[in-house]
């Protein structure tokens, strides 16, 4: 069984994973260039003297992860670190390690300490935009209704236009990652 510091030295960078990106793209691209993290922040600065390796579990079709992942490229970019991507479904193996309620889902950030060990687990959404999505989520019909689907596309595409027009969503992803990596950070020695 391969470690999660296995996973990460066979990973590719986030910019290559942005880079290489068939769905959302565009929209990733576009957080990415108007986001921006927050200055005088001791999390960077502690991000800069730890050095943590940070591995994503992701792929470029999921709607979270188009939102998140340009956010964890900022923060990343402003501590100099070295953060990699690994595809959810090529390898369920890790996944299955990280699961979410009982599900798959995307995308989770393992903070890596000095000896590989997973210190700290962040994802797949904000815990407030999670509130936001459930709250939003309960105006859709029963699955089985021949309505659904129709009404689920309209919710995911609402959905999609709120994740890349709304720089305060970025932000609350910002503060959210940052409440759950500072105090492992704070930790090591």
């Amino acid at each position: 069984m391969k470690t999660e510091k296995q996973y990460f030295d066979e990973a590719i960078s986030l910019t290559q994973y942005m880079d290489k990106m068939e769905t959302h793209k565009e929209n990733s691209f576009h957080i990415y260039e108007q986001f921006e993290v927050p200055q005088d922040d001791e999390f960077i600065e502690l991000l800069k003297e730890k050095k943590p390796n940070i591995l994503i579990i992701t792929e470029d079709w999921c709607g979270d992860a188009m939102m998140n992942n340009p956010v964890l490229r900022r923060i990343t970019e402003a501590a100099n670190l070295d953060v990699r991507a690994v595809y959810r479904d090529a390898d369920t193996e890790l996944i299955d390690r990280h699961l979410t309620n009982g599900g798959r889902s995307i995308p989770v950030y393992l903070l890596l300490g000095e000896d590989g060990e997973v210190e700290a687990k962040w994802g797949p959404r904000a815990a407030s935009i999670q509130e936001y999505v459930m709250e939003m989520r309960k105006d859709l019909p029963p699955a089985d209704a021949p309505e659904f689907k129709e009404k689920q596309q309209e919710f995911i595409k609402r959905l999609t236009a709120e994740y890349t027009t709304k720089p305060e969503l970025w932000l609350t992803v910002y503060d959210d990652i940052r409440k759950t990596f500072l105090p492992a950070l704070q930790k090591q020695s």
